[in-house]
């Protein structure tokens, strides 16, 4: 009898943790079906992915042939660096498979689908809701603007990778009041800031969580420090531009080798200028059209529930996502850059974990009227609800497919190509941020060509690159009225030299006609060589001929 006894109480001393440990695996389950989801949108993302090198357009692609070629390279991009994402992407350029241009739109699509991932694990703790957090999760994911920065060389879903993370770190450790998981967040922002500046409103946004949630941490001198610590740690990558500016690379769009350079780069200085109230007033006005292309009414709908329901019960948090919210909109309503809708993806990703809180208390409240109805009612009702919600979350994928799919995109490898056949040799090639960068500094073709952007007139970095077989020099015009962007000057001089060329999108062909040139075509939309009056041009179109 004895022995029985003891068994049976040490059955029910085990009781306690063999609990503990279910509950840890269904808690471990419920975040692994996160990754169905991370996987559901990455295989868009794969479907439509770019596939080759991209160019310049004007506000959809402004950077991405730059980045698949600065990546491969390390070269010194704008403002404000990117060290992180240059150095995560050149990684990429390692795979077995693909080019480098692929390799680089992949990155973006990883990220891509890592940050759908992390935003489900923190819908799931804000909710505790598997749906609730799918639904904000693919309702983000699918969104059309966050899906077409997925799908090429660009920084914004790395971007939100950081914030999803900081995020994720800064609920993990109000649940479990964890040290380790402050000094984790302290790190993840220092290092999110080496990626993008708008991380900076993080630390703010955190510290006045932290105070919400036990103001005594605060107080903790040593945790403080270590957190200070762990912080500066996290901005180690910004070394890598003094560094890397100092072997200056082949591309080089700025110098942060000085102090004053180095913070000008990483601030954006140059685009802090005001944008002057009538351009503010256009994108406010703008402003509703833009959050309701990304995410339906309905879907509104549920977020302003999510955010009524975190404001009576989580107010700490909801004080969080709020600030985040309305710095993040506020910053991207008056940064001077043309695509300044691009920033709006810090707040879209607030608004979907607000969609989470809003579909776990919808779902809450539809179960509660049918807890005493049979079985079947009562499993079917929030099935039903939860199917609808899902749908409502991915229903505009197939309007926004066609706008966001570049997996037919081959212009860049169009104009690449064109050039490579058809420029003259030793010519010289009128171009902004086209993938002419790529076509020589990666695939090392045409290195007898002189590239010149007339729009870096003040910018010596990048505004000429010739072989060192074939050295060319121009002027340094300076800025202000002196300044002369249109690229006749130019023109002019490397007329002595030989052939001249200019890739559309680069220049306005009208300036050079005021000018005395006859602008002949090489290859309609692509390539156009100016001939001086009395010269004569290289290539003869085949309709001439």
């Amino acid at each position: 009898m004895l022995p029985m006894k003891q068994a049976l109480e040490g059955t029910l001393k085990r009781e306690p943790g063999v609990t503990s440990r279910r509950a840890t695996y269904a808690s471990l389950l419920r975040s692994c079906l996160g990754i169905p989801v991370a996987g559901l949108v990455f295989v868009l993302y794969l479907r439509t992915l770019a596939p080759d090198a991209l160019y310049y357009e004007r506000p959809d692609l402004l950077d991405a042939v730059m980045f698949q070629t600065q990546a491969y390279i390390l070269g010194i991009t704008h403002p404000t660096g990117y060290p992180t994402y240059l150095l995560l992407a050149h990684l990429f350029t390692y795979l077995p498979f693909g080019d480098p241009a692929y390799q680089v739109n992949l990155a973006s699509a990883v990220f891509g689908a890592a940050a759908v991932f992390v935003l489900y694990l923190v819908g799931l703790r804000l909710s505790g809701r598997v749906v609730a957090a799918a639904v904000g999760a693919l309702a983000f994911g699918v969104g059309g603007t966050f899906w077409s920065q997925a799908v090429l060389a660009e920084v914004y879903t790395l971007n939100a990778v950081f914030v999803s993370l900081v995020l994720l770190v800064l609920f993990v450790w109000r649940d479990t009041r964890e040290d380790r998981y402050l000094l984790l967040g302290a790190f993840l922002m220092g290092l999110s800031l080496t990626h993008h500046a708008t991380s900076g409103l993080l630390l703010p946004a955190a510290a006045l969580f932290v105070l919400r949630t036990d103001r005594s941490k605060l107080a903790e001198g040593r945790l403080m420090l270590k957190g200070a610590g762990l912080f500066l740690l996290g901005l180690v990558p910004y070394l890598y531009l003094p560094i890397r500016g100092a072997m200056e690379p082949q591309i080089r769009e700025a110098d942060p080798t000085s102090v004053l350079g180095f913070f000008r780069f990483v601030t954006g200085s140059e685009f802090l200028g005001s944008l002057g109230s009538g351009a503010v007033s256009d994108r406010i006005s703008s402003f509703p059209g833009y959050f309701l292309d990304e995410f339906s009414v309905m879907l509104f709908f549920v977020a302003a529930v999510g955010a009524v329901v975190m404001s009576r019960r989580d107010r700490a948090g909801a004080l969080l996502l709020g600030l985040l919210f309305a710095g993040w909109t506020v910053h991207a309503l008056v940064y001077n850059i043309f695509d300044y809708f691009l920033y709006f993806i810090p707040p879209y990703l607030v608004l979907a974990l607000f969609i989470t809180v809003g579909v776990g208390e919808i779902l809450s409240r539809a179960e509660r009227p049918v807890r005493n109805y049979p079985l079947l009612l009562r499993v079917a009702a929030p099935v039903l609800l939860s199917i609808a919600l899902l749908y409502l979350a991915v229903s505009g994928v197939r309007d926004d497919y066609p706008f966001v799919d570049r997996s037919g995109d081959l212009e860049g490898r169009r104009i690449i190509e064109t050039v490579a056949e058809k420029a003259a040799p030793n010519a010289a090639i009128l171009h902004h941020r086209s993938p002419l960068w790529y076509m020589v500094l990666v695939e090392e073709r045409r290195t007898d060509l002189t590239l010149v952007s007339p729009w870096y007139a003040v910018k010596a970095p990048l505004r000429l690159w010739s072989s060192p077989d074939n050295p060319r020099e121009l002027e340094h015009r300076p800025e202000g009225e002196n300044g002369d962007y249109t690229g006749v000057p130019d023109a002019l001089e490397l007329a002595e030299y030989g052939p001249v060329y200019f890739v559309q999108r680069s220049v306005n062909p009208e300036d050079f006609e005021e000018a005395g040139f006859t602008i002949v075509p090489v290859e309609e939309g692509v390539l156009y060589e100016l001939v001086l009056p009395d010269g004569t041009p290289y290539t003869i179109p085949e309709e001439r001929q």
